[in-house]
């Protein structure tokens, strides 16, 4: 007989609604934290940017949104949606292949208001402390109302962080940075373009955010300059634009402004861009050590999800990334109720512990990063398989179809010019 828990949400983004939803589904009595007035997490924009450009400052107004103006989803509409609640349907805006962060709010809203999610969301609560005590959770919130500030504790059977990843800046090492006399910004305070007029600007970077952002500067920069780690780049002048060029890493950065790069070449910079992605962190969770953060490996966790000596009452949902997001965290969500409730029973800890150092061993034979510990293979179905089949949820066909369709596509282009293109096809 299924099990009713007591679970607390950390979180209304994306990972938290669904998981709300899953943990519902199964009688779970649900508490979401919100520490905004609104829930989308990372999907809500808002044009203020932090006081440190970097976001280096401790004693900065940490603002959680990194989403600039233009973003649009880098995945298709069809990849976007959960498995009873397609993106397709027309009440979530125009249907362009790749929608507007406006859209995946509505989109959330929409599925907020279809399930019935608002009655478990405390709105301006933020999560303060987290901490076993006698096989129970206590959560220790702040509430903001009107000015004021109310603190409580709650005790919950179970915990899941869902508090997202794309808050807390990484910023690129640069050797000679400190004497280097130009501006820096990370691409966590980019909003628009306008700033970058008239420069000259560098963007380190070679994911989505780089390509875009470098691309949408050129509209209004003097000249902008793609630089990446990778050792298949050389320096080129990418063709469709006037002022944009590719280069290797950069190897040094001089008082005078020039920044050399490793293929040979320099530029008189007046800006550099990081677009160098972000931290994991969970100030608020105290495991005395059982769970950390070591070079943005998150551990250990069994599968990304459940860390071994704290299973099943804390767990994580949407930690992986360079996945098919939505459905990867549906799939999570369904796995974590489903322990919670009793219905799946979680492996021995011995045999959790195995697992995670066999991944981290594979990560060292084949000369991973530790950083890149939570980003999944090329193909990530291997993983999404695996959590779906734990709950006995059938992966649709159609989506894998899908997927491997629009990788094949995008892989035979550059990123620059596949977002040139709105390709119908994703729709149909």
């Amino acid at each position: 007989m299924a099990r009713s828990l007591k679970v607390a949400v950390v979180g209304a983004g994306a990972s938290g609604l669904v998981t709300a939803r899953e943990l519902q589904r199964e009688g779970q009595q649900v508490v979401v934290y919100e520490k905004s007035n609104q829930i989308g997490g990372t999907w809500v924009y808002s044009p203020q940017v932090e006081s440190d450009p970097l976001s280096l400052d401790p004693k900065r107004e940490i603002v959680h949104s990194s989403l600039y103006y233009s973003l649009e989803t880098n995945l298709p509409r069809r990849l976007m949606g959960f498995s009873d609640y397609p993106f397709t349907i027309r009440k979530n805006g125009e249907l362009r292949t790749f929608p507007g962060h406006q859209e995946v709010l509505q989109f959330l809203n929409n599925f907020v208001q279809d399930f019935g999610l608002l009655d478990f969301i405390r709105f301006n609560t933020e999560v303060v402390r987290v901490e076993q005590q006698n096989d129970q959770w206590v959560v220790e919130s702040r509430r903001s109302t009107c000015d004021e500030l109310s603190s409580s504790e709650e005790i919950f059977e179970a915990v899941v962080v869902c508090n997202g990843h794309y808050t807390i800046p990484k910023v690129a090492d640069l050797p000679g940075i400190k004497s280097w006399p130009g501006k820096q910004i990370h691409s966590h305070n980019y909003r628009v373009p306008e700033p970058f007029r008239d420069q000259v600007v560098i963007v380190i970077g070679a994911g989505p955010s780089a390509m875009d952002i470098g691309q949408e500067i050129t509209k209004v920069a003097k000249e902008v300059h793609l630089c990446s780690r990778s050792p298949e780049i050389k320096v080129s002048k990418l063709e469709m634009f006037n002022n944009l060029w590719q280069h290797s890493k950069i190897e040094y950065c001089y008082e005078n402004g020039l920044v050399a790069f490793q293929d040979g070449t320099s530029v008189a910079a007046d800006i550099i861009l990081h677009c160098t992605g972000y931290k994991y962190d969970f100030y608020f969770l105290r495991t005395n050590g059982t769970v950390t953060i070591d070079d943005n490996r998150v551990g250990p966790l069994y599968k990304h999800v459940f860390p071994p000596e704290l299973a099943p009452g804390l767990s994580f949902v949407g930690l992986p990334y360079r996945a098919v997001i939505f459905f990867m965290i549906e799939v999570q969500a369904k796995w974590v109720a489903s322990v919670l409730s009793g219905k799946v029973i979680l492996p021995p800890k011995e045999e959790m512990l195995h697992d995670v150092e066999q991944h981290y061993r594979l990560m060292e034979e084949n000369r991973i990063p530790k950083h890149h510990t939570h980003r999944l293979p090329l193909d990530p179905f291997e993983y999404l398989n695996w959590v779906a089949a734990q709950v006995g949820f059938p992966v649709d066909t159609e989506l894998l179809e899908i997927y491997h369709k629009f990788f094949e596509f995008i892989s035979g282009a550059s990123w620059i010019k596949f977002r040139e293109q709105d390709v119908e096809s994703w729709n149909n």
